[in-house]
């Protein structure tokens, strides 16, 4: 008897209103042999409330390699399986990848729900431009990690997002001012569908200001989506300006030589430091 390997279904679930969970997905919620769920405790209300009863298993960063193992041997086996995580699309900076890997090496079936996703509900309420955009999930914990990642991205002229836990939002929004200039444009998009959802637009020292005064901003769930930079004009720097900016990036760091760059030339510091932010990724 030859047995037909099962499928496993990648499903988005809500961010925060119950009502926006697909009829799709709780077919395939109650029809399943077994929910790998990021936080079984955490989505255990998520079933109560729609009277789904499916057995769940825990398949999280630290343990998904080793019970992605067991998990392919069902799927193998002819079980259909569901793959969730705490709210929203599973592996959009949520576990799930080495799951949806090892299946696929497997030469299983794997078919993905679609739903809510945090950073395309940011996005398309945004007002910024969408099509093209970039996705950098977390940006690192550390003062100067973060710094260094905004710095890689400050010449990006593409739209583009980052999730930020709550209580390092306001060290992130001065960071931006300080790193992209205090007239780039930031929404701020927070609690999305939840009671308390904001979405605030506003240049990023404004907006730093503005969850600086009210102590609620630094709550809940955030996703910061970022005016992309403006194309550098090539005929705006003199070739005097290249030259000395060329001459201090061998000696200096990127931000050093940009602005003393702009001291001696009287160019503008922040297309300085786009300019030699390219530099850098020419020569790399």
């Amino acid at each position: 008897m030859t047995i037909t390997a099962g499928t496993l279904f990648v499903v988005a679930t809500p961010i925060g209103n119950l009502q926006d969970i697909t009829p799709r997905a709780l077919e395939v919620l109650r029809s399943v042999a077994l929910i790998a769920a990021e936080d079984t405790r955490h989505s255990a209300r998520l079933m109560q409330h729609f009277g789904i009863g499916t057995p769940m298993t825990a398949c999280h960063d630290h343990n998904e390699r080793g019970k992605g193992e067991r998990l392919v041997a069902r799927l193998l086996a002819g079980d259909d399986l569901a793959l969730i995580s705490d709210a929203g699309t599973p592996l959009i900076s949520d576990p799930g990848y080495h799951l949806v890997r090892q299946a696929r090496e497997a030469g299983v079936r794997v078919s993905p729900l679609p739903g809510a996703c945090a950073l395309i509900a940011a996005l398309c309420a945004a007002g910024l431009p969408s099509d093209r955009f970039a996705f950098e999930g977390f940006l690192p914990a550390k003062s100067h990690g973060r710094r260094q990642r905004l710095e890689g991205l400050a010449a990006e002229q593409r739209t583009w997002m980052v999730y930020e836990a709550p209580h390092r939002l306001l060290e992130c929004l001065d960071d931006m001012r300080e790193i992209l200039g205090p007239e780039r444009r930031v929404v701020l998009a927070r609690e999305l569908t939840k009671t308390f959802e904001t979405l605030r637009s506003a240049p990023v020292a404004e907006l730093a200001d503005w969850v600086r005064g009210d102590s609620n901003q630094q709550r809940g769930e955030c996703v910061l989506v970022v005016e992309g930079a403006a194309a550098p004009v090539a005929d705006e720097v003199s070739a005097e300006a290249m030259r000395v900016l060329d001459a201090l990036l061998q000696e200096l760091p990127v931000k050093q030589a940009a602005r003393l760059a702009a001291q001696i030339t009287g160019g503008r510091k922040n297309h300085l430091y786009q300019l030699a932010l390219q530099r850098g990724e020419e020569s790399s």
